[in-house]
């Protein structure tokens, strides 16, 4: 079965993206991209290269695999896809882990230029929330279409329908999007980014509120997963994160990362020891150089997908 894995292995990173797409969660993703290779192992004999290539064969089983791991199951939101905006910045932060939240997705899993089609914004997390919204058949064929570009006979022939099934799924799938799509979700200038991202990181580590709201648009949203709290407009984000500092004080040590393709910064709060702990993954939106969306998540289960360490030394500074 040397073969098997020559073949199949150059995939696993796409299909990973394409269930993670599919499911909202990285870590059921993994699970679903093992489980595809499971299927595509035990019937590899029966593979037909004359009738499609390794890749499709692959995206058939995984995207199966996907629609029966979601009979079932309730969609993951963000906070923001639950309800109103909050008006109390001061309103008790209790989690609900009773609801099965979107997850970010760390780019470091997709770091491949043969990937280019994982990062043309398919992966944001505004565009993954209203995805969630769609059934899951619909979702899948406008991922398979819109995505990562297969016809509509070979979707077809993935979801044992016909190509005239697949269009009209196709249509009322981009629908109930409302018009978003991955390129209405562009990326953002890089240089733009780093100097927001720069000067947000500074603010915060001194946790400076006023150089913080000026950074921020007039439409900013702030939300928690697992938090269902969500905010609007920088008054009410300022307000927050100054009962965070009254909280958690200054001091804060900031890390870059990146995730769904987007900016994003580790922040780890100072510990009674005089180091630092970790507290939250912060993945940015930024748009026309202000911050216009801030998820922050705070999940461990989903720190831990970001290699971050759980506690950092003091490195001296105040």
């Amino acid at each position: 079965m040397q073969d098997f894995a020559t073949r199949t292995e150059p995939h696993r990173r796409e299909l990973l993206a394409h269930c993670y797409r599919m499911l909202g969660s990285v870590h059921e993703a993994e699970d679903l991209v093992q489980e595809t290779l499971v299927r595509a192992w035990k019937a590899w004999a029966g593979y037909d290269p004359a009738r499609a290539s390794v890749r499709t064969w692959l995206y058939r089983i995984a995207t199966n695999a996907c629609l029966t791991a979601l009979e079932g199951r309730a969609r993951r939101p963000l906070p923001s896809g639950l309800g109103g905006p909050g008006g109390d910045p001061g309103a008790p932060l209790t989690p609900s882990p009773d609801i099965p939240w979107l997850h970010p997705f760390p780019d470091a899993r997709l770091d491949d230029p043969g990937l280019a089609l994982a990062r043309r914004g398919t992966l944001r997390l505004a565009l993954l929330a209203a995805m969630q919204t769609l059934p899951p058949k619909q979702r899948a064929v406008l991922i398979l279409r819109d995505v990562l570009e297969f016809s509509a006979a070979e979707v077809a022939g993935f979801l044992d329908t016909t190509p005239a099934a697949v269009n009209s799924a196709l249509q009322r799938a981009r629908a109930g999007l409302g018009g978003l799509s991955a390129e209405e979700v562009p990326e953002p200038d890089d240089r733009a980014v780093e100097a927001v991202l720069d000067a947000y990181v500074r603010a915060f580590e001194r946790a400076d509120v006023a150089g913080l709201v000026e950074l921020l648009t007039e439409d900013v949203v702030m939300e928690m997963p697992p938090v269902p709290l969500w905010f609007r407009g920088p008054e009410n984000y300022g307000r927050f994160l100054e009962r965070l500092f009254a909280m958690r004080g200054p001091g804060w040590r900031m890390t870059r990362a990146s995730a769904n393709g987007q900016p994003a910064l580790v922040a780890h709060c100072r510990d009674d020891a005089g180091g630092h702990r970790l507290h939250t993954l912060q993945v940015f939106t930024v748009r026309g150089g202000r911050v216009a969306h801030n998820v922050v998540f705070a999940d461990p289960a989903v720190l831990a997908l970001f290699d971050q360490p759980a506690t950092r030394a003091s490195d001296g500074r105040p």
